[in-house]
Formats: structure tokens, C-alpha cells, sequence
């Protein structure tokens, strides 16, 4: 089983130092620290496991460290800043691992670049030595990249002429989308397999600045002073510490203090049921929008790594709705508060990465169900949603939707727009219709009448429905459902953040698939071996 859950002290791949108003993160990747066997990660180069605890770091940045304007991520190795995947993993690994690795690292990069626009904590890049492939595409995630003047440190993206592979983690899209690097520059800075250096990197915006060995450290410092300087992050109030996980992991699902996950593997599916809040509003690690934030990250992780065949997942809630209000205007309303902040900002995170998640989602609102406020994002959030119409017993209240101003800017998806403007693209009297709803109590019918949910059913319908559906959707090509979802959930503009989900599940799922990558003669395989691969010249 992989695990997504770390924290500081076990750390085998990062050293975090914290020096207020500046934190350091230098990647020192122990070569023998693989997550599988089969590989020794040289040069810094990374898997899944380097970049789990990568992603924890960023997370305990904004959460334990408000007292932190500015990271500095770096190398401890002299020669290379990092040499990107490790080859020898992603010659061995499982198509799935391969592209849940990329999909998790790039979140992990949005993630960095979220916490520079929202929390008010900039990333500085300092390279020394190469920065090749992934390395780079690290590196194209912070604000301000600073390369090392000594005659020989370079940054590449050199998957192509290598690899047979595209820079998986975004690296494509962010030289020209984000760092607008002109595209013919951006042909020739991928096809050169030793990198661009010196010059010539800062001439084409591959870096920020360039700077010579005798003044890189003090320099570096200096730029992180000044971002520091220029956040809106408290200096003195205490970080909220990100405490170890509550949860059993057995056969049958998991268990958390705000959530449980129930499997069937008989129909292919996963009921993931909300616990509402248990009591008033309580600050830090206990409260409760963090803690169900945290449980259902790690249990949508474990789900797409873990439960391969695992293919619908049916979101459900329990709980009081008047508790989870009192919660809500405190995401909502969040008056400067920058923990708040960070969790709401975490939940906007988190619903993104239910939508970047290769299965069906399916939204049941029952009697009992407490979808409101940014619970109620999870509705939108869906493939599909139905609703009970009426009570299943004597002196239940009828299921209730409540949307408030959690839908309404706070939580936008991958493409820029609310859930509710990309649910009614191009329909702007339904939009109208929806927003107008927000603070109302909502019923089956009046839900529906909001085009909020996707059909209503009575109790004599609703089990045999449901039943129906789901066994329908276990019978269609997983592959076909995958790029189905995908297509339909980002209607409107497109953002960096859309073309690198989409060029993620469309062009390097396919190109990691083709004998050009690998296969047995294909680069990924022969890599290192001294052999040329042996392609396949049609294009496709």
C-alpha cells in the first residue's frame, strides 16, 4: 500500500529549516529511498515518495508557519539540482502508477504556485548544478527562478529526445503559457538533450536571474527578504499544527473521525460518507472543515493509487446542517483571518482534486444529508446527483440543499470559474435562477427546479435506480469513462491549469502506453543501456 502521510521527522528525500521570515526546502533524495524496489534514485532524481513529502512540506508551510513570507527550495547535491523522474521507475512502473505520479506531482506544483497567488507565501528557486526534466518543471512552479553563473548548472526539459515522454508535470504549458517563453525557442529548448545554461536561459525566460558563485547564497536570501517583506502573513500568531491522521485501513474501507469510506468491490464502487461537525465551531487542527479536509484528501489519494478497479465513487453525508452553517460563514466571512484563509483555500484544493480524479462521482442528498455551504460543492462537483424526494421513514425531514456564498467565488475549479457558472456555460437565465437560490433551503423539488441535482426519486423508486445506474456505468469501458468525465467537466476558457490536467489525461496517458515509450525496445527500456531505441515511425 502506498501512503500519503508524512510528516518532517520522517523525512528521507527534503530538509526543511525554518529561519522566520524564510524556510528552506533542499531536496537531499537518498538514493536507496525508493518507494518500490528495482531503482536507485542518483542525481536527485525523484518518485512518488519524494514527492509526498514534498507535498506535506508545502502543506505544513502554510498551516504551521504564518510566520513564513517566502521559501527558498534548493539542492544539497553540488552538481545537480535535480536530474527529474527517476528513468528507472518509470521504466518499471505500472501504466496507472506512471500517470497517477504525474497527476499527483502536478497538483503538488499548483499547490506551490496557489500558496505564492493566495497565501501570501513566495518561492524562490535557487539552481546549482542542472535542473533537468522534472527538476525544472519544479523549478517553473516557483515565482522567481535564480541560476548559479558558473559556467556549467542548465535547465532542460530533455523528455523527448531522451525518453520518447513529454515533460509530464506541466513543464510544456508553464514555458509557454506561463513563463512566455516564444514557441519556437520552446521546440528548440525541448529537443536539446543537455539543457540551455547561462545566457541564453535568462535571454529566453528560462530563468529569472542569473547570478555568479561568489554572491548565489547571499543573493538568494536577499530576494527571499524582499518577498517576505511584501506578505500579508501574520508575523506572530502560533501555526496550527497538522497532527498525525486517526484512521483504521482494512479490507472492508476506511475509517475516519469525520469520515468512513466503504468498498464494494463486487459492483466497483466506493461510498464515501461525510460525518457532519459534532459540536460548535473550535479552532486549530480539531477544527472540523481542516480535519474532514485532510481525511477525504487522504482517502481520494489512497482510492486512486491504492483501489485501481475501484471505479464509481458515491459521495454521501450525515450530520446536522445548522452545525455546518456556523461553520461555513467562518469560510466564508473570513475577516482576515489567515488560518481561515488556509482552509478555505484547502478546500478549494481539495475539490479540484475530486474533479482531476479519474472516477465517476456520483452525489446522493438524502433525509439526514447535510449538504451545505462548501459541502454543497461536492454536488456540483459530481458527474451526476440525485436527490430523495420525501422521507424513507416516519418523522425523517425531507432532504434539504442549502447553496451560500461558498458558491459563489471562494471555491473556483481548475477553469477559473465558480461550479455553478461552469454548470450553466452559455445558459445565463439558469444562472440567474441558480444564484438566486443561495441561502434558501432547497427541497427535492426545488432543487431540482435549480437544476442543482440531476434527477429526484421517491423512496419506491430510489434503491432500484440507483442499483440500475451504477451496474450500468461498471459495464462500460473504464478507459472511454475516463476521458468522457474529462472532456465534460471544464466547460468554459481554458486555464494553464485545465491544459495541463488535459494534455495529462490525454497525450502522456496515450504516449506512456506506446511501444515508443514502453515497450521493450522503446526509450524508457533502453535508457542507460547504450542501445537507440527502436521506434515506431508512423505518426499518429
Amino acid at each position: 500500500m502506498i501512503d500519503f502521510q508524512t510528516d518532517p521527522t520522517r523525512y528521507r528525500h527534503w530538509r526543511l529549516r525554518v529561519e522566520p521570515p524564510i524556510a528552506y526546502l533542499d531536496m537531499d533524495v537518498d538514493p536507496d529511498g525508493g518507494l518500490h524496489e528495482g531503482y536507485e534514485m542518483k542525481l536527485n532524481s525523484y518518485d512518488l515518495g519524494v514527492d509526498i513529502e514534498l507535498a506535506d512540506a508545502v502543506q505544513r508551510l502554510r498551516f504551521e508557519h504564518p510566520e513564513v513570507g517566502a521559501v527558498i527550495i534548493g539542492s544539497l547535491n553540488e552538481r545537480v539540482f535535480c536530474a527529474g523522474a527517476n528513468i528507472g521507475m518509470l521504466a518499471l512502473a505500472a501504466h496507472p502508477l506512471k500517470v497517477n505520479f504525474c497527476k499527483f506531482t502536478n497538483e503538488t506544483r499548483n499547490s506551490i504556485e496557489d500558496a505564492s497567488a493566495n497565501s501570501g507565501q513566495r518561492y524562490i528557486a535557487a539552481v546549482k548544478g542542472n535542473a533537468a526534466g522534472g527538476g525544472y518543471e519544479l523549478v517553473l512552479a516557483t515565482d522567481h527562478i535564480m541560476l548559479v553563473d558558473d559556467g556549467s548548472s542548465s535547465v532542460a526539459l530533455p523528455e523527448v529526445p531522451l525518453l520518447g515522454v513529454l515533460p509530464g508535470t506541466g513543464g510544456l504549458t508553464r514555458l509557454v503559457d506561463k513563463r512566455h517563453v516564444r514557441r519556437d525557442r520552446a521546440d528548440v529548448f525541448c529537443t536539446v538533450e543537455e539543457g540551455i545554461k547561462g545566457k541564453r536561459a535568462l535571454e529566453w525566460r528560462l530563468v529569472d536571474e542569473l547570478v555568479p558563485s561568489s554572491t548565489f547564497e547571499e543573493t538568494v536570501r536577499a530576494r527571499a527578504v524582499e518577498a517576505a517583506e511584501a506578505t500579508d502573513r501574520p508575523t506572530t500568531a502560533p501555526g496550527v499544527e497538522l497532527s498525525p491522521l486517526q484512521r483504521v485501513i482494512d479490507d472492508a474501507g476506511l475509517t475516519y473521525s469525520s469520515l468512513r469510506v466503504e468498498i464494494d468491490r463486487a459492483g466497483r464502487t466506493a461510498t464515501v460518507v461525510v460525518l457532519g461537525p459534532d459540536g460548535p465551531p473550535a479552532e486549530g487542527a480539531g477544527f472540523w472543515p481542516l480535519r474532514l479536509a485532510r481525511e477525504l484528501d487522504d482517502a481520494l489519494l489512497h482510492l486512486r493509487v491504492n483501489e485501481l478497479e475501484i471505479g464509481t465513487l458515491i459521495l454521501r453525508s450525515q450530520g446536522d446542517a445548522n452545525l455546518v452553517e456556523r461553520y461555513d460563514r467562518l469560510l466564508v466571512d473570513q475577516e482576515g483571518d489567515w488560518f481561515r484563509r488556509e482552509v478555505a483555500l484547502y478546500w478549494k484544493r481539495l475539490l479540484k482534486r475530486v474533479e482531476a480524479t479519474s472516477r465517476t462521482t456520483i452525489c446522493l442528498v438524502e433525509p439526514g444529508s447535510c449538504f451545505l455551504g462548501f459541502l454543497a460543492e461536492l454536488i456540483l462537483a459530481a458527474d451526476r446527483s440525485y436527490m430523495l424526494e420525501g422521507t424513507r421513514d416516519d418523522g425523517d425531514d425531507e432532504a434539504m440543499v442549502t447553496l451560500t456564498g461558498a458558491s459563489a467565488g471562494p471555491l473556483p475549479m481548475a477553469n477559473g470559474l465558480t461550479r455553478l457558472e461552469t454548470r450553466f456555460w452559455g445558459d445565463a437565465a439558469g444562472l440567474e435562477k441558480a444564484t438566486s437560490v443561495i441561502g434558501r433551503h432547497l427541497d427535492a423539488a426545488a432543487a431540482y427546479d435549480a437544476g442543482l441535482v440531476t434527477d429526484v426519486m421517491d423512496e419506491i423508486d430510489w434503491d432500484d435506480e440507483l442499483r440500475v445506474m451504477l451496474e450500468e456505468r461498471a459495464g462500460f469501458s473504464p478507459d472511454s469513462l475516463t476521458g468522457m468525465e474529462a472532456n465534460l467537466r471544464f466547460p468554459g476558457p481554458e486555464t494553464m491549469e485545465t491544459k495541463i490536467f488535459g494534455r495529462l489525461t490525454a497525450w502522456q496517458n496515450w504516449v506512456f502506453q506506446r511501444p515508443n515509450a514502453s515497450g521493450e525496445t522503446g526509450a524508457l527500456r533502453r535508457y542507460g543501456t547504450g542501445l537507440r531505441p527502436d521506434y515506431d515511425q508512423r505518426r499518429v
